[in-house]
């Protein structure tokens, strides 16, 4: 098992620049099952779950070439509809894959998908959305399969502005007759970059990153370059990291107004945060207030962000609330930092985070994704050392994170 030493205490100190985002290349990736063309995609980080992507492609018959952040898809030859289960289980976005491939061959079967268990996050809200289209919706023995003649455009109202559903049902209905108009759609930047990889394919997609989008159903895709956003979650997990060792960090390539909600509540905690285009100035003061944070749909507190930032509001000064909104399941990295010394309470999806003056350093295992990079966080504030366990988690969604920090001052290596 592979894990993380890492000895606390270094403040990190220097520049790194912000990858692409994996929730915004992996719907894309997706995509490009539905151009019968060569599509060029950059910016691709180089995660355990686009790996797993890739793959998936290639068994269904894309030709994939990738060099360095480059990834070129041709997905003319396509000979299945039918995900690999074994491929499906290990990574939850596969179900991206259901859009596309009932919009372009009238058919797909899937297996329930996998990824981190942070709380119920059921495709039902896909399921509904993909019978409103016209689509045939058969689930048994743990499989799914969509079958349709053909998709034909609706008015859609999601229950929820979930991000997954709003993404695959653009991709369904891009190849649809008619036009398709999906209320309470989710708002996320990387809803607004998929929209614009498909118009660029010659989709006709409007209103993304709005409560309402549009979509007038097209015949063809054809082939496209297109660079994928700045990973947001990622310049976020850098900049809480730098703050909680009371650091400085200069963050290239990001994208300030997707990380407004957290600025905000890392100035109100005192930690000087300076913008300037694409370019992020943070500085960590000696002492840090405690703040309440709820997550929220954006533009809100990203939940992505929340185990991240409790690991920070651990030795704020004074008691915090952290309101977990999104997913009810998503505190399992609490009792780890509890054996580095955190003071945390946990009523149902509400913490109270009572500050501590320093953290000491243990062995703990991630058990999710954002968890993991909360006890790396915390690894890097404790006195002592800490190893931190189950990297496979953390490694989804954080490429080469330990050698990312390292060239910032921390003391980190994988063993």
């Amino acid at each position: 098992m592979e894990a993380f030493a890492i000895r606390g205490g270094q403040p990190l100190s220097g520049e790194t620049q912000v990858y692409g985002a994996k929730n915004a290349v992996l719907p894309v990736l997706a995509a490009t099952v539905m151009v019968e063309d060569t599509c060029v995609i950059e910016g691709v980080p180089d995660l355990e779950d686009v790996r797993v992507m890739l793959a998936i492609l290639e068994a269904l018959g894309a030709r994939v070439e990738r060099s360095g952040e480059t990834v070129q898809v041709d997905a003319r030859y396509l000979h299945s509809t039918q995900v690999p289960p074994e491929l499906m289980r290990r990574m939850r976005s596969s179900v991206f894959l259901m859009g596309p491939l009932l919009a372009r061959f009238g058919e797909v079967s899937v297996s329930k998908p996998g990824g981190c268990v942070i709380g119920q996050r059921p495709i039902d809200f896909h399921l509904r959305g993909m019978r409103a289209l016209g689509a045939a919706v058969e689930e048994k023995h743990g499989y799914i399969r969509c079958t349709a003649n053909r998709l034909y455009g609706t008015h859609l109202t999601l229950d929820f502005p979930s991000v997954g559903a709003t993404e695959n049902l653009i991709m369904a209905a891009v190849l649809a007759d008619g036009v398709t108009v999906i209320e309470n759609a989710a708002r996320e930047p990387e809803i607004t970059d998929l929209a614009d990889f498909l118009n660029r394919c010659g989709a006709r997609v409007e209103g993304a990153g709005e409560d309402q989008v549009r979509v007038t159903g097209v015949h063809h895709l054809h082939g496209a370059v297109h660079r994928v956003i700045p990973d947001r979650i990622v310049a976020g997990t850098m900049m809480i990291a730098a703050a909680a060792t009371r650091g400085r960090l200069v963050l290239r390539g990001a994208c300030p107004e997707h990380l407004g909600a957290l600025v905000n509540k890392l100035r109100e905690m005192g930690v000087r945060v300076e913008i300037s285009r694409d370019i992020i100035n943070l500085e960590s003061p000696g002492c840090l207030r405690a703040v309440d944070v709820r997550t929220a749909p954006y533009p809100g507190f990203p939940t992505d962000l929340q185990a991240p930032m409790m690991a920070l509001l651990t030795t704020a000064q004074g008691t915090s609330v952290v309101r977990e909104r999104v997913f009810e399941a998503r505190f399992k990295h609490v009792n780890e930092l509890a054996r580095m010394g955190a003071d945390i309470t946990v009523d149902w999806q509400t913490a109270v985070v009572r500050g501590v003056p320093r953290l000491t350093g243990a062995v703990v295992e991630a058990t999710d994704l954002r968890g993991g990079a909360a006890l790396v966080i915390a690894g890097l504030m404790a006195e002592g050392n800490t190893r931190v366990e189950g990297l496979h988690h953390i490694d989804r969604g954080y490429q080469q994170i330990d050698v990312y920090l390292r060239d910032l001052g921390a003391d980190i290596v994988r063993l």
